[in-house]
């Protein structure tokens, strides 16, 4: 293993050991923290007003290359209520996410409480799951191998989580995996 796949905690994936990865939407895809402002505008927004909110820089090229390294083996997992989901499913529409990402659209996820993404990576074998928050990642003991704790935060990441800042650090952890 290179030094770029140990800085990340990678590993290499073969046809044995696909990566299976789960992505979130909020604060990942749609809104992340930048400078320490958090861009939660999205969430309250009129429907008309979010489709025009631009995705986190990189985000969609991050994904594609996701997708393709997976070799489609990419979902979206997000925990939100049913006015965010329809928001959610008509953004991802409106950007073309699905054409321009190559991701299924049978690839998305939604659930109601964070610890269910847990139930999503069991079934789906995830190998990694990429999300913002913490609490997210550590219902993921035991499940996940590889746990990206995405974006700014505001405090130190736990030891075991694979800190990535932007999407531009995602494919690095994706080169070196």
């Amino acid at each position: 293993m290179d030094g770029s796949a140990a800085q990340f905690g990678g590993m290499k994936h073969t046809n044995d050991n696909m990566m299976k990865i789960g992505i979130d939407i909020g604060r990942v895809i749609i809104g992340p923290v930048v400078n320490g402002r958090e861009d939660t505008s999205f969430l309250g927004k009129r429907l008309e007003d979010a489709l025009h909110t631009p995705p986190a820089e990189g985000a969609i090229e991050g994904v594609a290359e996701l997708v393709e390294r997976s070799r489609g083996q990419a979902w979206l997992i997000s925990k939100c209520g049913p006015g965010v989901q329809a928001k959610t499913r008509a953004w991802l529409q409106h950007q073309a996410f699905w054409r321009r990402t190559g991701m299924p659209r049978e690839h998305l996820r939604f659930c109601l409480k964070r610890p269910d993404k847990a139930l999503h990576a069991r079934q789906l074998g995830l190998t990694a799951m990429i999300d913002d928050r913490v609490d997210v990642l550590q219902h993921l003991d035991g499940i996940v191998g590889q746990r990206l704790l995405f974006g700014e935060q505001s405090r130190p990441a736990p030891g075991w989580a694979i800190t990535v800042a932007d999407w531009a650090a995602v494919r690095a952890w994706a080169a070196a995996a």
